[in-house]
């Protein structure tokens, strides 16, 4: 066993048993709680993770904080939500992977199956992310949506783990990205003033740079919020998804707009305007 596991929680009594019953392979199970009110802590170490808190500021901010401070008994640490679950065959990939101390990558990207209404969003809502990485050659990007700066080659997993991201219903899904939509809006004014978009990079491999590129070039196309309906619906198929995938990309869309009001919002108080 050669890998850390590490999750950040914030009032996740509901979901946090679920994975950490998927998680008994990793004899180091790391938690960092922005807070929580509930019994989080209380769940964390009754299953033997060790527990540290800290106001939560971003997750990158997090992520960052806890390469710095925490020490992870592992050279590999695989990161996971507290909404998700890491199935049998992905967590023997990961073990495989650690052990074999001949590899060169230093990250590992995975897809995960975003689970709504009972299935997984096979087209709408496809992500591919850094999850297995060593602490020493990572730092990440913003508040939401963290950008990962890796410092060596990467690698990408061919299993997926499953991401519950509706667990607390919609009422909870909605306060989540009107947070994030804040820090999107944030990020979206740097981007601009920056003036940094390079067209070529949309075609890049590097997942990380593809992914950067395509949040740059939204920023600044209009009818933001209407694009990435078409986007998900039409251009990655997520009518095939069904009544999840219409439902999906109308919530999405919905959070875009969130982000296109609270940026007009930023720039009137900018100039000492209000709404």
């Amino acid at each position: 066993m050669n890998c850390s596991v590490f999750i950040q929680t914030l009032n996740e009594e509901k979901n946090l048993p679920r994975c950490l019953d998927s998680l008994t392979w990793s004899d180091d199970i790391v938690v960092l709680d922005s807070l929580s009110t509930d019994k989080t802590e209380e769940i964390a170490k009754k299953y033997g993770a060790r527990f540290f808190q800290r106001p939560y500021d971003g997750r990158a901010n997090n992520q960052n904080w806890a390469v710095a401070n925490i020490k992870f008994k592992h050279d590999w640490v695989w990161y996971v939500d507290a909404d998700e679950v890491t199935p049998p065959e992905l967590a023997k990939e990961i073990m495989e992977i650690t052990e074999d101390t001949s590899r060169e990558e230093v990250c590992y990207f995975v897809h995960r199956n975003n689970m709504f209404m009972g299935k997984a969003l096979k087209h709408c809502c496809r992500e591919i992310i850094a999850r297995l990485w060593k602490p020493d050659c990572m730092s990440w990007e913003r508040g939401a949506n963290p950008i990962a700066n890796i410092k060596g080659k990467s690698g990408f997993l061919k299993n997926r783990f499953e991401h519950y991201f509706f667990s607390k219903g919609y009422v909870d899904w909605i306060n989540r990205h009107n947070k994030y939509s804040t820090y999107e809006a944030v990020e979206n004014i740097k981007a601009l003033k920056s003036g940094e978009f390079k067209f070529r990079e949309l075609f890049s491999r590097n997942p990380v740079v593809r992914r950067n590129a395509q949040k740059q070039l939204s920023y600044r196309l209009p009818c933001r919020p209407t694009f990435r309906f078409l986007h998900m619906y039409i251009w990655c198929r997520g009518f095939l998804d069904g009544k999840p995938g219409y439902i999906y990309s109308r919530l999405i869309s919905i959070y875009e707009y969130f982000i296109v009001l609270k940026i007009k919002e930023l720039k009137l108080e900018e100039k000492g305007r209000k709404l």
